[in-house]
């Protein structure tokens, strides 16, 4: 039915081409060394916990996490979003932490945001904020360039003076 077209096809190779295919043959890598370029994957949908959601303990990923119940524990998330009904009673830590609703706890991020509804009792370490008007915040508030790995809550302590030796 179909006929092999031989337009494409080289025509026979003379010495020297014969010898330049074979170089190049030699130097071109085999398919196990050859990489195939990657696809992305794709982002995983944020982890939603719903208003009716009640969890006592720690909840850790690498993903985005909207909590809307309540959770008493730690929460280490690549973004976090509290959401406006929700009550987060532990540490938040996030890179990126978006406070809708109440936290009683320390926050940790590299941006913290607080919007007009947020409620926060804690401290908030951070490399920028933004705290719209009309959100309710008690604790103190320290920059840092690390705030994620960086484990005191206060300053650094103070050197200890060297030990005088007499004679």
């Amino acid at each position: 039915m179909f006929s092999k077209s031989k337009i494409n096809e080289p025509g026979p190779k003379t010495g020297s081409e014969a010898e330049q295919s074979e170089k190049k043959d030699e130097k071109a890598p085999s398919m196990s060394e050859t990489s195939t370029p990657s696809t992305p994957k794709a982002k995983p949908p944020a982890s939603v916990l719903s208003a009716d959601l009640q969890i006592t303990g720690n909840i850790k990923t690498t993903g985005d996490v909207n909590i809307e119940g309540n959770v008493e524990g730690d929460i280490r998330a690549h973004l976090l979003t509290v959401g406006e009904g929700a009550t987060v009673k532990g540490e938040c830590m996030a890179d990126d932490v978006v406070v809708n609703g109440r936290v009683v706890g320390k926050v940790r991020g590299l941006k913290v945001r607080l919007t007009s509804t947020a409620r926060v009792e804690g401290d908030i370490i951070h490399k920028t904020i933004a705290i719209e008007s009309g959100a309710h915040f008690e604790g103190s508030v320290q920059r840092q360039e690390d705030p994620l790995n960086s484990k005191s809550g206060g300053p650094a302590p103070a050197p200890k003076p060297a030990a005088a030796t007499g004679t």
